[in-house]
C-alpha cells in the first residue's frame, strides 16, 4: 500500500511506524510543512496507560519515550496563600520536540520517507492509496471538504496562553491567583530536568482588565511572572511571540466531525477531534488513533471497510473523554462557584471536574456525597478483603473514636 501522511505530528509519525512494522513493503511518506526540528508547544503529558499501549505495539519506541520522560504522582494546588497537596495517578511529561525526534528517528530506521518543508494542497493531493490528514486543528485537508466531514468548531469562553519555563515542577501544579479584575490561574508540569510547561488561563474580563489583550509579549510575561512568583521560584516564563511581537493568547477550539473519511482521505488526531487541554489527553488520543487505524488497515484489506471500522472504534472510545473534557472546561469557566470553598474541598472538586452532575449540585453537597460514596466503597472493599464480620468490628471501633 502507498500511504501519504500529511502532517508530521505524533499521529502521522506513529502510524507510519506501525504500518511499516506490520508490513515493510508499505510505501509511506510523511509530509511536514515545517522544517525539521521546529515545532510549537513545550511539554506534553500522558499517563501510564499510554506507555503500556506503546510497549505492546513497539517496544523500542516505548523505551525511548519512557527514558526521555519525567514522572509525578502528586498534585499541588495553590489558592491565594494556601497550599494543598494530594496523591494522584502516575503522570508523565515529555518535551514535544523530543517526542517528535524519537518518532521521526524510529520511522526513518524502518524505511519511512520524511519530507520536511513539504506543503500539501488539498486540491493537489499526493498520488497514494491512502492519504492521512494529520495536519492538526486547522487542517487544510479537512477544511476544503468541511461540508462532507460535517465539521463543527466551538470556541471556549476563556483565554489561555501556552508558555515554557526553566522551573522543573515536581508535581502537577495548579496555582490560582486573585487580582482586582478576577481570577487567573496556571497549570504547571515538568518535562525535563530543567524544563516545565505553564498554561495560563483566565476569563475574558480578567484578560482585558489586566491589559493582557494588548500588552507586548515581554510586558505580559513580566506581569505573569509577578503573579505566579510563588510557584516559579525566580524562574522565567518563556513565550513564543507572533510576528508582530504580541503574545499568542487563544480561545480553545473544540473540533468535531460527522464523519472522518472521504474516499481515500482519512482524518486523524486533532484534525478529527480535539479535547480541552485541561484533561491532558491530546497526544494520547493522537497516538491511539494511529494504533486503531493501523490495526483496521491490517485486519480489513478493503479500504472503505477499514476506514469505517477505524471511525466506529475511535468514536466509541472518545465519547467518555469528550464529555469529561467539556465538563472540565466548564468547571474552569465557572471557577467562582468553587474557588471560595475550603482548600481541601476545592481541590477535591477540582479532581471531580469531569463529572456531568457537578454543575447541577451545590458544591459543598457534592463534596459530602462524594466523600460518603468513597467511604462506602472503602467499606465494600474492606468486606471483600476481611469478611463482613471483621469489617463491621473495624467500622464500629472507628466510629467510637
Amino acid at each position: 500500500m502507498k500511504v501519504a501522511c500529511v502532517g508530521g505530528g505524533p499521529a502521522g509519525l506513529y502510524l507510519s511506524i506501525l504500518l511499516k512494522l506490520r508490513d515493510p513493503s508499505h510505501d509511506i511518506t510523511v509530509h511536514e510543512r515545517n522544517a525539521e526540528g521546529t515545532t510549537y508547544g513545550w511539554g506534553v503529558t500522558y499517563w501510564r496507560g499510554l506507555l503500556d499501549q506503546l510497549r505492546a505495539h513497539d517496544l523500542e519506541t516505548a523505551r525511548a519515550v519512557e527514558a526521555s520522560s519525567v514522572r509525578w504522582n502528586e498534585g499541588v494546588a495553590h489558592v491565594r496563600d494556601l497550599t494543598t497537596r494530594r496523591p494522584g495517578d502516575e503522570g508523565h511529561g515529555i518535551g514535544r520536540h523530543r517526542l517528535l525526534e524519537i518518532l521521526a528517528g524510529r520511522a526513518r530506521s524502518l524505511g519511512v520517507r520524511l519530507e520536511f518543508g513539504s506543503t500539501i494542497s488539498p486540491d493537489d493531493l499526493p498520488a497514494a492509496d491512502l492519504v492521512v490528514a494529520g495536519d492538526g486543528v486547522h487542517s487544510a485537508l479537512r477544511t476544503r471538504h468541511a461540508d462532507h466531514f460535517g465539521t463543527r468548531i466551538d470556541s471556549g469562553r476563556n483565554r489561555y496562553l501556552w508558555l515554557g519555563t526553566s522551573k522543573a515542577f515536581d508535581a502537577f501544579t495548579f496555582a490560582f491567583v486573585e487580582t482586582d479584575h478576577g481570577w487567573i490561574w496556571c497549570y504547571g508540569y515538568g518535562f525535563g530536568p530543567d524544563a516545565g510547561t505553564c498554561v495560563v488561563e483566565c476569563a475574558p474580563r480578567t484578560w482585558t482588565g489586566l491589559g493582557l489583550d494588548r500588552a507586548p509579549e515581554a510586558d505580559g510575561l513580566a506581569l505573569l511572572e509577578k503573579l505566579f512568583a510563588s510557584i516559579l521560584d525566580g524562574h522565567p516564563l518563556i513565550g513564543r511571540p507572533s510576528a508582530d511581537g504580541s503574545a499568542q493568547w487563544l480561545a480553545f477550539r473544540t473540533v468535531t466531525n460527522r464523519t472522518w473519511h472521504r474516499g481515500n482521505v482519512v482524518l486523524i488526531g486533532d484534525a478529527a477531534h480535539t479535547t480541552h487541554y485541561s484533561i491532558g489527553a491530546g497526544t494520547t488520543l493522537a497516538l491511539e488513533d494511529a494504533i486503531a487505524l493501523a490495526g483496521a488497515l491490517h485486519e480489513r484489506p478493503a479500504l472503505p471497510e477499514a476506514l469505517a471500522h477505524y471511525e466506529r472504534e475511535r468514536r466509541a472510545a472518545l465519547l467518555s473523554l469528550q464529555s469529561a473534557a467539556r465538563h472540565s472546561a466548564l468547571w474552569y469557566e465557572n471557577l467562582p462557584r468553587y474557588i471560595d470553598l475550603p482548600p481541601q474541598q476545592m481541590f477535591a472538586l477540582l479532581g471531580q471536574r469531569h463529572s456531568p452532575l457537578l454543575p447541577y449540585v451545590p458544591p459543598q453537597l457534592y463534596y459530602r456525597i462524594d466523600r460518603a460514596a468513597g467511604q462506602l466503597e472503602g467499606l465494600r472493599r474492606l468486606k471483600r478483603w476481611l469478611g463482613p464480620k471483621v469489617a463491621r468490628t473495624v467500622q464500629s471501633r472507628a466510629a467510637r473514636r
